[in-house]
């Protein structure tokens, strides 16, 4: 298992400590992809396909807290604040929000580190355990069943998307094939259109269930299951 996380997302808006932060930390092995504000790191194509995300407090559009809790509805990876904001309650703030933990600026860049590989060991062990779980399709009843016995109902079209998934035996899927499945020309058809059929499909089921989605987006290829999935 590895000890540090592969891809980190750093959402800074000081630039010069986001400067050298990202370069201490990718002399470390990590790839690092900085963001000035929350924004840009939710306009791209995969915000949540992070292996981990040190995030500032004070950030321009989503402020921190609020980006917080809308990473931690789609991933359970590592997050660390790393902030000048010093408040009585600010350390509640940011765990209740389901941060990791709270640095307070400066911090060393040894310090963020250290902390960053601590809780990536621990989030790592927990997720190769959510994903050696079993999640089983029910294709008579048209349900999908977590591995903590939660039964999501799925649409006609949820159904042809995770039949597609099942086939690929954890590979991922290309739109193209997606599409086709769902009854749609890929020459007339849109990422877009796609992108809100499996989006509807992921809010069902985090809806339902406390655990990490394994569906998620490749980027520039389609979707991909990331956990044994059965058919009943």
């Amino acid at each position: 298992m590895p000890t540090l996380p592969h891809a980190l997302a750093l959402i800074d808006d000081d630039s010069e400590f986001a400067e050298f932060l990202s370069q201490h930390l990718r002399e470390q092995g990590l790839q690092v992809d900085v963001f000035p504000d929350s924004e840009d790191l939710l306009t791209t194509n995969a915000p949540y396909d992070y292996d981990f995300y040190v995030v500032d407090l004070m950030l321009p559009g989503v402020d921190g807290i609020q980006l917080i809790r809308l990473l931690r509805r789609r991933t359970n990876v590592g997050i660390v604040v790393v902030s000048g904001k010093v408040t009585p309650d600010v350390f509640k703030s940011v765990i209740d929000a389901g941060a990791d933990m709270y640095l307070s600026k400066p911090a060393s860049f040894e310090q963020v580190l250290l902390v960053i590989r601590a809780i990536h060991r621990r989030t790592a062990a927990t997720a190769t355990a959510q994903l050696n779980a079993a999640w089983v399709l029910d294709r008579r009843a048209s349900l999908l069943i977590a591995p903590d016995m939660t039964r999501i109902e799925l649409s006609d079209g949820d159904m042809a998307v995770m039949a597609c998934l099942f086939e690929a035996h954890g590979q991922p899927v290309a739109r193209e094939v997606l599409v086709r499945r769902l009854g749609r020309n890929p020459s007339d058809d849109d990422d877009n259109w796609l992108h809100g059929t499996i989006y509807r499909l992921r809010r069902r089921i985090e809806r339902a269930t406390t655990l990490l989605v394994p569906l998620q987006s490749v980027t520039k290829v389609g979707y991909v299951f990331r956990a044994e999935l059965r058919v009943a």
